[in-house]
């Protein structure tokens, strides 16, 4: 009976994986800390900007009617810029040069101007227009409309906002349809699709993803933009806010109101431009960006495991 031989080395010991020390994460966080008790401390403490007022005026029936009138004029402006922002970016890729070169002086001309001046052109312009009618160009003419009865400020606001707004929307889109590769549309011109086809059924479902998260950013910079205005007299919130402090002179709780609101309108935005994106995402991404549900779930059974 032979004998096995035994190894005389010993058995290697188990690798003990050391963390690596981060101090500097742990300074920065702690001086982050700090200045944020300092600041909530004197925020909640200071009587002197009137928090207290400040709260009880979140629902008062005036600020309310202010935040319906900023989220009206967000939405008409929006839808009016994204369909003329579309309308225009397709008229930039055009191959007709006199096309091509209307929707780049119109680009041209509303990103250079301020916002503000556009909304006192449309409210000021029934000064010097006598007239609106509906005709044909050079000839007859119908439907004379007073021009003061149609453009009121809240019409104003819209034209200034939105017809701002398709100017750079229309890049935003523009951006999306050219990321979209061209045998795309090499392809559907094969298959005898038209132009309008191409455009409706393939280029534009998949530009979206590209499209929506500068659209996502435009919103939550209009909603914001409406604010100015208040210079041609549209009572939206910070009009509304404004009107309430010149009678109590709470200048300060009233702005901290609107300042309420507006953060409420943009993380509801923001969130529903997360989902939104995660959406147009699918079929473009392997794993889906986790939702804040599945993150909390993901850190809850982290800290299970290591416990």
């Amino acid at each position: 009976m032979t004998e096995v031989p035994t190894d005389p080395t010993p058995a290697p010991e188990a690798i003990r994986a050391v963390p690596v020390r981060h101090p500097g994460r742990w300074v920065s966080a702690a001086i982050v800390m700090v200045v944020a008790a300092q600041l909530g401390h004197w925020l909640f403490t200071n009587e002197a900007l009137g928090l207290g007022t400040a709260w009880s005026y979140v629902f008062d029936h005036t600020i309310v009617h202010g935040v319906i009138v900023t989220l009206e004029l967000t939405a008409i402006a929006m839808v009016m810029g994204i369909v003329l922002g579309v309308v225009l970016a397709i008229m930039r890729l055009s191959k007709n040069p006199i096309v091509a070169a209307a929707a780049w002086v119109y680009i041209w001309f509303f990103r250079g101007t301020p916002v503000l001046v556009q909304l006192l052109f449309w409210f000021n312009l029934p000064s010097v227009v006598t007239a609106i009618s509906v005709g044909i160009p050079f000839g007859p003419s119908w439907l004379p409309q007073d021009p003061k009865a149609l453009i009121t400020a809240f019409a104003a606001a819209c034209l200034g906002l939105g017809l701002n707004e398709g100017a750079y929307m229309a890049e935003i889109a523009r951006a999306g349809i050219l990321s979209v590769d061209e045998g795309q549309d090499e392809a559907a011109c094969a298959l005898g699709m038209s132009r309008l086809q191409t455009m409706r059924r393939i280029i534009l479902p998949q530009a979206m993803r590209v499209i929506i998260p500068p659209t996502g950013n435009e919103t939550i910079s209009m909603l914001k933009t409406t604010s100015l205005a208040v210079v041609i007299g549209v009572l939206e919130l910070l009009g509304t806010a404004q009107a309430i402090y010149a009678r109590t002179y709470e200048v300060i709780p009233l702005l901290l109101t609107a300042s309420i609101w507006y953060l409420f309108m943009t993380s509801v935005l923001s969130v529903g431009q997360y989902y939104l994106e995660r959406r147009f995402a699918r079929g473009s991404l392997r794993n889906l960006p986790p939702t804040p549900r599945q993150r909390l779930q993901s850190m809850w059974a982290q800290r299970s495991l290591a416990r």
